[in-house]
């Protein structure tokens, strides 16, 4: 619409138009007649704004059907992400922080919709003007657009080299981001020792520290970002200048059929590629920034799981007789911790682990569960290999009641029939049995009163029968206590004993203690050592025999106990 604007302006005639500008004038008179120069010029400054208006709508219903896409694969980004996170090996948060995992789950994810998915529009766009235009232009004249293509290359060498540097210093700042909140989640579970040490300004040098080491990696990513688009629109300048002065040698010159009408429509168009380009280089420049965060993501969906099912895996009939471990040797991260366990849970009895720390007791209830696969060996599920089973049917054997209570940011009712469906009189009867019910019914909101994160507003005692609780709503034939009453004053531990045992009734007990008290009367102690098995018996049997288990009773004044 440029040209034929620009004749009846100044010639007062459309006549020796382009064939393309020739075109649109002819849609326009067939609507609206041009009779007169004044009425052609306002029929086809309002052509030209019904134009940019049917242009910004699409670009709206463009960016409309762009934001669906955004938030489904966001969604389904962030539910797989969760997924991942809560199907991880045990071991994985060994060697990885916390933090760095919140960071991969929550703030790469938005930076992939921020940088990503932007850009990813834009190339989807910003492309089919570039290559409109760049149509048009060598139809004017294809000598001077030639003069422009060949500078474009220059200009995308240089933004490529700065979307190098920024794609690595990006990477840099969502591993420095990882390392901070870690150490932020590290204080707020840790706050208590701070204050019982007076150590809140070491945790503040530290935290100053990593925040400064971070706060100027984030700033040399801002300006790396911030200097693509600038800088692809000056190089876009320039090349407009170029153009300038090669069209403007081209129209003085007599050999050119390049008229001043048609030159000004070129330059006109021409300057239109300095926005598409800009937008391609800043969206390169954007994506390569967005790439760091999305190959974390990729480098963390890509983990595998410690424990799969295999294809053929089939339900759990049931425990009917006894787990047996055969030859079972465990490592993790080319560490050993089991060797040559050789050990038989028959159903119905209690089994009792003892040892030093490190010894691997807690490893062998993990291994027992299916938290972990065997190294080497065989665990049988009566005499049948447990990675025959379907992982979710094994581990639903299992109840755990463990020294680490875990309670969740919820009700006591939902921290009660976690893992599991119950009406509110079985919740009651499960309370009652593990010997929390009064005090339940003594708070203002009874069992639908918030603990707090990790169950703060309860004491230890507490938690541990709510977590017994949650044990008996499970119902399940094998039950798991891994130093449930350690750590609790008499009343607290009487209390918990007392739950533990009406737990324990029926039920195949694997238990981890160090008391005489909760394992004499065990039907078979298991001594670890470094590792290994170095006894096995009941209590009497083990301490006639005056070996590792009668030292560990006396090194632990368990012989005094009644």
């Amino acid at each position: 619409m440029i040209e034929p604007f620009v004749k009846l302006l100044f010639r007062g005639t459309l006549e020796g138009l382009s064939p393309v500008s020739a075109y649109m004038v002819s849609i326009v008179s067939a609507v609206v007649p041009l009779d007169s120069a004044r009425e052609s010029i306002a029929v086809l400054i309002v052509a030209a704004a019904v134009l940019y208006f049917l242009r910004n709508l699409a670009a709206y219903g463009s960016q409309w059907v762009m934001a669906h896409v955004r938030s489904d694969f966001l969604y389904q980004l962030r539910n797989r992400l969760y997924e991942k996170m809560i199907s991880l090996p045990l071991g994985y948060f060994t060697m990885e922080s916390r933090g760095d995992t919140v960071t991969r789950a929550v703030n790469d994810t938005q930076e992939v919709e921020y940088t990503v998915l932007t850009s990813i529009h834009k190339f989807l766009t910003d492309p089919i003007a570039l290559v409109c235009y760049l149509t048009f232009l060598f139809y004017i004249d294809y000598q001077l657009s030639l003069w422009a293509v060949l500078l474009m290359p220059i200009s995308f060498l240089i933004i490529g080299f700065l979307s190098h540097l920024l794609k690595r210093s990006s990477k840099t700042y969502r591993q420095r981001l990882g390392v901070l909140l870690s150490h932020v989640e590290e204080t707020l579970s840790g706050l208590r020792v701070i204050y019982g040490f007076n150590a809140q300004e070491r945790a503040y040098r530290k935290f100053e520290k990593l925040n400064n080491e971070f706060h100027e990696n984030q700033k040399k990513v801002y300006r790396q970002s911030y200097l693509a688009n600038p800088l692809s629109e000056f190089l876009g300048v320039v090349s407009v200048m170029v153009v300038l002065v090669i069209g403007g040698s081209l129209v003085l010159s007599e050999r050119s059929t390049l008229s001043a009408e048609l030159f000004i429509t070129y330059i006109a168009l021409f300057t239109q590629i300095i926005t598409p380009v800009s937008n391609i280089s800043s969206a390169f420049a954007d994506y390569k920034r967005g790439e760091a965060a999305l190959d974390r993501i990729q480098d963390f969906l890509a983990i595998g799981d410690q424990v799969e099912d295999r294809p053929d895996a089939m339900p759990v009939p049931g425990f009917h007789q006894e787990i047996a471990f055969q030859d079972v040797s465990f490592a993790y991260a080319d560490t050993d911790v089991l060797h040559n366990i050789n050990l038989t849970i028959p159903k119905g009895k209690t089994v009792a682990l003892v040892g030093s720390s490190g010894a691997g007791k807690t490893t062998l209830a993990d291994l027992l569960m299916r938290f972990y696969d065997v190294t080497s060996g065989q665990l049988l599920l009566d005499n049948i290999p447990v990675d025959h089973y379907r992982v979710s049917d094994y581990r639903g054997l299992f109840a755990l009641v463990s020294q680490d209570v875990m309670l969740f940011h919820d009700t006591i009712y939902r921290n009660i029939t976690l893992g599991c469906d119950a009406t509110m009189e079985e919740v009651m009867e499960a309370a009652k049995a593990a010997n929390i019910y009064d005090f339940v019914m003594s708070l203002p909101d009874g069992f639908d009163h918030v603990v707090g994160d990790r169950g703060v507003a309860l004491s230890g005692g507490q938690r541990q029968r709510v977590s017994i609780a949650r044990a008996v709503l499970r119902k399940a034939p094998i039950l798991v206590l891994d130093e449930a009453t350690s750590a609790m004053d008499t009343e607290s531990e009487r209390l918990v004993q007392q739950s533990v045992d009406a737990l324990s009734k029926q039920r195949t007990v694997v238990v981890i203690a160090h008391r005489l008290s909760t394992i004499r009367h065990a039907d078979c102690i298991c001594v670890l050592d470094a590792g290994q098995i170095a006894e096995v018996g009941t209590h009497e049997e083990l301490m006639a025999m005056k070996g590792a288990y009668y030292q560990f009773v006396e090194t632990q004044n368990f012989a005094s106990l009644p």
